[in-house]
């Protein structure tokens, strides 16, 4: 069951931050799933570097605005290599 509660929150996630991006009409569904999950890793190494993070193991608001600010690097970095700038 927590795979699931994954795929959708990391699908939810990976979706706003494509439209906070505006790389929503490039991706697909998995492909928000995806840079929703590996958004929440690197938001969570992110926040546990400013020693703000949070636990991956629980459910949190804080963990959620991580996993969003993640996603929102990720897809700037993707963009930064596929167009050669930054939206």
């Amino acid at each position: 069951m927590g795979l699931i509660i994954t795929l959708i929150v990391g699908g939810i996630i990976g979706w706003l931050a494509s439209i906070a991006m505006r790389t929503d009409a490039q991706q697909g569904i998995i492909l928000n799933v995806v840079v929703g999950v590996v958004g929440a890793f690197l938001g969570n190494f992110l926040g546990g570097f400013f020693g703000m993070g949070a636990s991956l193991d629980t459910f949190s608001p804080v963990g959620l605005l991580w996993a969003f600010i993640g996603a929102v690097v990720l897809l700037g970095i993707i963009n930064l290599f596929r167009r050669g700038r930054v939206r």
